[in-house]
């Protein structure tokens, strides 16, 4: 089965942000780290970064058309990209919203999700682990449906 997950801005760029909160993992790695965890469950892992709203959205609507599953982090574009919820509610498989970070535990304005009421879950704050187990999730998900 195949998953589509994608990152949202800065992402790519993981080995220069702050270590205290993203970890030492750059996107290459973190990319590897999705593939296998994937693998070990019987799926495969599209793993996709863009800092572009625009494709971010052609990927979701992508998703849609397809009926593919989708991880998402999609960082900064979380707290305020309707454009990004609109398209993320038209994916009909499962999507699990994820964060290497824990949101609530930061500034204010990162408390606030505009894509959580659309998820079927938010998974946030386990560094790398959060795909882990948004993948456990999605491959549950995708069992009881069928």
């Amino acid at each position: 089965m195949k998953i589509l997950v994608l990152n949202g801005p800065n992402l790519g760029r993981l080995d220069l942000r702050d270590s205290k909160i993203y970890g030492d993992i750059d996107f290459a790695g973190l990319t590897n780290f999705i593939i296998k965890s994937g693998e070990e469950l019987a799926l495969t892992c599209d793993v996709r970064q863009s800092d572009s709203e625009v494709e971010i959205i052609s990927w979701l609507h992508e998703a849609a058309d397809k009926n593919l599953p989708v991880i998402i982090n999609p960082a900064a574009f979380t707290h305020y990209s309707y454009a990004i919820r609109d398209a993320a509610d038209m994916v009909t498989g499962p999507l699990i919203e994820v964060h290497l970070s824990n949101p609530m535990s930061r500034e204010e304005f990162r408390h606030t999700s505009v894509i959580s009421g659309v998820a079927d879950g938010t998974i946030a704050g386990f560094g790398p682990n959060s795909y882990r187990l948004a993948l456990i999730a999605i491959s549950d998900l995708m069992k009881a449906a069928k």
